[in-house]
């Protein structure tokens, strides 16, 4: 293979890295690689810390490896390379009357990346997470050996893997169920919560099979938590709507751009464009499952010192009083950024890291600016608090004592990748700085 010393970058561009990269054309390079030549596996860099990220080593980009393996039009199974995406997986499929059971907020996310972090999606709360939709993992271990593993046959293995952050090894390749989807096109119901609680209620109450809210993160008083949920199905057979050409931010926003006066202005124009009496429309599928998407580089509209996004899962009975102390604190701190999102989540989770569990995630972004990290790390506070956890894939700050009594299995992964990968081929920034192998 080929290698290129380059700077690359979580998401949030905050965190950075220098390094060679590698970028290989063949999955017959990954499997002939020498030992000098290992390092752990990149994606499309959407995680926004530096849960990609090596400094000073090796990284091996997998985009290039997205090759279609194997389809079985009656059990909808699919077999794809890690590189491929899930937007790809989307246009190739969704035409043919099949989608992935569950589906991240961006298509750009990997095959092998939503594995790695067992990503969930708006149906969370029925299909749980989407190392729960995986029937097999072909992994490339720090050894050299390439082995299936799969989540009856290799237990602790596979739920170390899924959710594991690319810690166990390099995974080559992957069969997941997709879902049956009848059109392209989904059924869209729009509403307005006035308030945190309502929020709430409308979310336990839902029955729909996706749902997700958009928050107004800067309101306070008794407007504080007001913003609008989405319920949706997908529509029985009808023709695909047509959809506009993505725009594209070209260059950094300027540090007015998202000032606490434009953030309450958007936030209240993005409010009202939902009547009070609700609304229900058509949208494509890609506009509903990633809407931001439509939007090419849409991190530059932070500016060059980048953004930082928390997001957390509290449990049902702390989350009420919780997410009030959050969203004061936001809307005191005048940081929040029109992008926040409260949705509620079920109990399905498939790795011993994965983040989900039964109840309300919020998220939230904040530009890179002095009190950010002090404002996250006070949010992590009242997630810890009230028996929650944060997302290692939106993770910037945190710190390994609290990662450590946030996620209870955390001792048994580090058993399981010291086993898999004892000389750290596979260590990133992240499993360095959040000690996710053990005390140094």
């Amino acid at each position: 293979m080929r290698w290129k010393t380059d700077e690359y970058t979580g998401w949030g561009r905050v965190l950075k890295a220098s390094g060679a990269l590698a970028r290989p054309e063949k999955m017959a390079e990954l499997r002939t690689m020498e030992d000098p030549d290992r390092g752990p596996a990149i994606g499309n860099l959407r995680s926004y810390g530096d849960a990609a990220l090596n400094s000073g080593g090796r990284a091996i980009a997998m985009t290039r490896l997205d090759r279609l393996i194997e389809f079985d039009e009656d059990t909808g199974l699919l077999t794809a390379e890690a590189g491929i995406s899930i937007g790809e997986i989307m246009r190739i499929f969704a035409p043919r009357g099949w989608i992935p059971a569950v589906v991240p907020g961006t298509g750009i996310a990997t095959l092998g990346g939503c594995i790695c972090n067992d990503v969930h999606g708006k149906n969370h709360h029925g299909a749980g997470s989407f190392g729960q939709h995986v029937t097999a993992i072909e992994l490339l271990g720090a050894g050299g050996n390439i082995r299936t593993i799969k989540p009856d046959t290799n237990k602790t293995l596979f739920r170390a893997t899924v959710g594991g952050l690319g810690q166990t090894g390099i995974i080559l390749s992957a069969t997941i169920k997709l879902a049956p989807a009848t059109s392209e096109v989904m059924d869209v119901q729009e509403n307005r919560a006035d308030n945190l609680d309502e929020f709430m209620v409308m979310l336990e109450q839902s029955s729909a099979t996706y749902s997700v809210g958009w928050i107004d993160a800067a309101a306070t008083g008794t407007g504080m938590g007001r913003g609008i949920l989405e319920e949706a199905e997908i529509k029985e057979a009808c023709e695909p709507l047509k959809t506009k050409k993505p725009k594209s931010v070209g260059r950094d926003a300027p540090k007015f751009f998202l000032s606490p006066p434009v953030v309450r202005l958007f936030n209240r124009f993005y409010l009202n464009r939902v009547p009070v009496a609700g609304r229900r429309l058509d949208r494509a599928q890609n506009d509903f499952f990633f809407p931001l998407d439509r939007i090419h580089n849409w991190n530059r509209l932070y500016g060059k010192s980048g953004f930082h996004q928390f997001q957390c899962v509290v449990p049902d009975d702390t989350a009420n009083e919780s997410l009030t102390r959050m969203l004061t604190s936001i809307s005191r701190s005048k940081l929040a950024s029109p992008l926040a999102v409260l949705k509620r989540l079920g109990e399905g989770r498939a790795g011993m890291m994965s983040f989900p569990m039964k109840g309300y995630t919020l998220a939230v972004d904040f530009p890179n600016r002095a009190k950010s990290a002090a404002l996250v790390q006070e949010l992590e506070d009242e997630a810890l608090n009230a028996g929650g956890r944060v997302y290692l894939a939106k993770d910037a700050l945190s710190r390994a004592g609290r990662i450590r009594s946030m996620y209870d299995e955390q001792a048994a992964f580090t058993k399981q990748v010291l086993s898999a990968d004892p000389e750290g081929i596979f260590t990133t920034d992240m499993a360095r700085r959040l000690k996710l192998r053990g005390e140094p």
